[in-house]
C-alpha cells in the first residue's frame, strides 16, 4: 500500500501541476488561431472612416452622374418655363427640380450600389471589418448625398432667376439638402438592400427617382386626388414644400420647420430600416 501511493503520488503532483499550469495558461493566447479579435470600432470614428472612403471611392465614378442629375434638372425648369410663369407653380417646380437632384444621386444611385454590392458579394468585406453596421450605411448614405450639394444650389439659383424668384431665403438649402438626403438615401439604401437581385434594385431605384420627379416638379393643383395622396407618402416632398415656401416674401417658418421635421423623423426611420437590412444581408 505505501509503494503504491509513493508511486501514486508522483502522478497525482504532476497531474495536480499540469492543472495548475493549464489554468494560468488559459488566459494567454496559445498561438496564432486563438489570437483575440481586434475590438469592434466605435460609431463615430468608423463612421468618419467609411464616409470618407466611400468619398475618395465615388469621387471620379459619380461627379460624371451629378453633372447629368443637374442638367436633367435645369432641362426641366427650361421646358417648364413655357408652361408656368410664375407664382406658386413656379415655386413648385424650382423647389421640385432642385430637390430631384438629391433624389437623383441620394435614391437612386445608392440603390444601384448596394444592390450592386450585395450581388457582387462585397457585403462580406465589410462583414469581416470590425465596423458598426451602422457606420456602413450612414458613411456611404452620406458620401453620396454630400455629392448632391452643388448641383442642388446650382438648380436652386437657375431656377430663381429664371423664374424671377427672390433668393433671399435660399439659405434653406443648408437645412433642405441633408435632411431630404437623409430621408432618401435611407430610402435608397434599403431598397438596394432588401431587393433579391441587382436588377431590381436598379429599378426600384428608377422608379424612386421617377417618382420624385412627378410628384415633386409639378404642381399638386393639377394632380388627382390619388397623385395628391401619394405625393404626401413621398419623403422628398416635404424638401419640396419646404424650400417651395422660402420663396414667399414673408416665408412661414413653422410649416418649413414642420417639413422639415418630417423628413428628418422619415431619416431616422428610413436609416434605421437600411442598417436592419444591411445585417440581414450581411449574414446570408
Amino acid at each position: 500500500m505505501t509503494a503504491v501511493s509513493a508511486e501514486a503520488a508522483p502522478g497525482r503532483t504532476r497531474a495536480q501541476g499540469g492543472e495548475r499550469h493549464d489554468r494560468a495558461g488559459a488566459g494567454r493566447p496559445s498561438g496564432a488561431g486563438a489570437a483575440a479579435l481586434a475590438p469592434r470600432a466605435r460609431l463615430l470614428p468608423a463612421l468618419d472612416a467609411v464616409y470618407r472612403a466611400q468619398l475618395s471611392r465615388a469621387r471620379v465614378a459619380r461627379i460624371p452622374l451629378l453633372f447629368v442629375a443637374t442638367f436633367q434638372s435645369v432641362g426641366i425648369m427650361v421646358l417648364m418655363r413655357g408652361v408656368v410663369d410664375g407664382g406658386d407653380e413656379a415655386r413648385s417646380v424650382v423647389a421640385g427640380s432642385s430637390v430631384l437632384v438629391v433624389a437623383f444621386v441620394a435614391l437612386n444611385l445608392l440603390a444601384q450600389y448596394f444592390g450592386q454590392l450585395r450581388a457582387s458579394g462585397g457585403l462580406d468585406h465589410y462583414a469581416t471589418l470590425p465596423v458598426p453596421p451602422a457606420a456602413v450605411v450612414l458613411g456611404a448614405a452620406g458620401a453620396y448625398a454630400s455629392f448632391t450639394v452643388p448641383g442642388t444650389a446650382v438648380t436652386a439659383v437657375l431656377g430663381s432667376v429664371m423664374f424671377k424668384l427672390p433668393m433671399a431665403h435660399l439659405w434653406v438649402l443648408a437645412a433642405v439638402i441633408p435632411l431630404s438626403g437623409a430621408a432618401l438615401a435611407g430610402l435608397g439604401a434599403a431598397l438596394g438592400l432588401l431587393a433579391p437581385r441587382q436588377e431590381l434594385a436598379t429599378l426600384l431605384g428608377q422608379l424612386g427617382m421617377s417618382a420624385a420627379l412627378l410628384l415633386g416638379v409639378l404642381p399638386a393643383a393639377h394632380m388627382p386626388a390619388p397623385l395628391v395622396l401619394a405625393r404626401d407618402l413621398l419623403p422628398s416632398t416635404y424638401g419640396v414644400e419646404a424650400l417651395a415656401r422660402s420663396f414667399d416674401a414673408r416665408p412661414d417658418w413653422l410649416l418649413i420647420a414642420a417639413d422639415l421635421g418630417v423628413c428628418a423623423a422619415v431619416g431616422v426611420v428610413s436609416l434605421a430600416v437600411a442598417t436592419w437590412a444591411y445585417r440581414r444581408a450581411a449574414v446570408r
